[in-house]
């Protein structure tokens, strides 16, 4: 280990090691997380709110998708907390054990047939624990990367932890569409189940991989000094980077509605009511999501040579763009169309944001609240678009398709101002407090 400019830099190789475990232990979560998605979609509204109509049953599943969203701040504002106090490494592996036992428990419960009203209760609360666990996770695992990456390739190295939801997706959708084949009776009986059973596996693996990667050689450093905080939360809001919060919540509009808007509302909507198979659309996520593996570090590296600002502007820009586009091609019921929709809003939009989210939002915040900030940012936007599968679904229900998908371009463009006023700040060294740097929102941010 050395030091380069104030900033401590890992030899290439523990850096490739740390950017591994980060996107294995990734996968595992958001495997967990994604499962209940496509489970909203197929099949939960019909086994735990059976007394509704189809519709109905659907908008009530999606509500309780959304639940688990409004639990993620929550998580956030938690687990950023002691991991600003404690270490990155230590929340890692507690919302990973967290979302493993939430998820198991997901495939144990019985359904309304068996203890009525309790089933979808007990489902709610499970899913307000996945929620929490999640809310928690994802900034650690961006900052063990983030803050062990040389400055130089810490948007390539970034992106990795972001390709863990490409392959969580990938995993809990080919899961799911294997059990999907069987007959409708054994599917609703106990094929349904086993995708959410798999997460013990799954998660031991994540936990094994997690428990042997090293802290954060930030946080180290801040421990050795003896500068931990005593409320990250209060010193984030105090120190002006509060409003760094409040830019993130807007730039994750975009690529939450665009993303959950295609791969849970619509995976409904075509499947009940343009009576596309689930196998058709199921494939276009699989593809989609196998894609990410390359346009995601390949969109990273590029964020290395021209700033963060450009990559993820490009993403809400197309996304707002797309959206019209996209849900014409599944009017059509062609394949090929529908495919080249899913790339557009997948491959091109959400990569674009979700590449260099890692990067971008870590290097907004000072190192004794970056987790904090970053987690609380982070989540609060996903909760706020965690409802987009029933907002799009009631929307669509009143007044067709065109509806949902004019809120889907509002909420792309709220991002784009969101990100239009925000800094760049790629190039600054995360050992360091630079609150002079972390505070400036001007209307023509300086891009370096």
């Amino acid at each position: 280990m050395e030091r380069i400019g104030g900033e401590v830099v890992h030899p290439p190789t523990t850096i490739r090691k740390v950017a591994l475990a980060s996107f294995v232990g990734s996968v595992m979560e958001w495997y967990d997380f994604f499962i209940y998605g496509t489970a909203t979609a197929l099949v939960l509204g019909k086994l735990f709110f059976p007394n509704a109509s189809s519709l109905v049953g659907t908008l009530e599943a999606f509500a309780t998708f959304g639940v688990g969203f409004l639990f993620r701040p929550l998580g956030g504002a938690f687990f950023g907390h002691f991991g600003d106090k404690v270490g990155r490494k230590a929340m890692l592996v507690i919302t990973l054990g967290v979302m493993g036992i939430a998820t198991v428990l997901i495939g144990c419960l019985p359904t309304y047939s068996s203890i009525g009203i309790w089933a979808p209760v007990l489902l709610v609360l499970l899913r307000c624990l996945q929620g929490f666990s999640v809310g928690g996770e994802w900034a650690g695992g961006a900052l063990m990367v983030i803050e062990h990456a040389p400055v130089e390739r810490r948007g390539f190295y970034g992106s990795w932890p972001q390709v863990g939801p490409s392959a969580g997706t990938l995993l809990s959708t080919g899961v799911f569409a294997i059990f999907s084949g069987l007959p409708q009776d054994q599917f609703l009986s106990w094929g349904w189940r086993v995708p959410f059973l798999l997460s013990a596996v799954v998660v031991a693996i994540g936990l094994v991989i997690r428990l042997k990667i090293a802290e954060s050689p930030v946080f180290e450093e801040i421990k050795e000094e003896h500068r931990e905080p005593r409320t990250p939360l209060l010193e984030l809001f105090r120190s002006g980077e509060g409003r760094n919060v409040l830019l993130i919540m807007g730039m994750r509009l975009a690529i939450n509605t665009t993303y959950y808007g295609a791969t849970v509302f619509a995976l409904s909507y075509a499947t009940d009511q343009l009576g596309i198979s689930n196998t058709t659309m199921l494939a276009c996520i699989l593809v989609t999501a196998a894609l990410g593996f390359v346009s995601k570090p390949i969109y990273g590296a590029i964020s290395d040579r021209i700033g963060r600002r450009p990559i993820y502007l490009a993403g809400a820009v197309v996304g707002a763009l797309i959206i019209f586009p996209f849900f014409w091609a599944l009017q059509t019921r062609s394949v090929i169309l529908i495919f080249l929709a899913f790339f557009f809003i997948i491959n091109i939009s959400h990569d674009l944001n979700d590449a260099v989210e890692s990067s971008f939002f870590s290097e907004l915040f000072g190192s004794k609240d970056r987790y904090s900030g970053v987690a609380i940012g982070h989540q609060l936007g996903g909760a706020i678009t965690g409802f987009t599968p029933l907002i799009a679904g009631a929307l669509t229900a009143a007044g067709g398709w065109p509806l949902a998908a004019t809120y889907f371009v509002f909420a792309c463009l709220i991002s784009c101002i969101c990100i239009y006023v925000t800094r760049e700040n790629f190039r600054r060294d995360l050992t360091e407090a630079a609150e002079h740097e972390s505070r400036g929102i001007t209307a023509r941010p300086r891009v370096q």
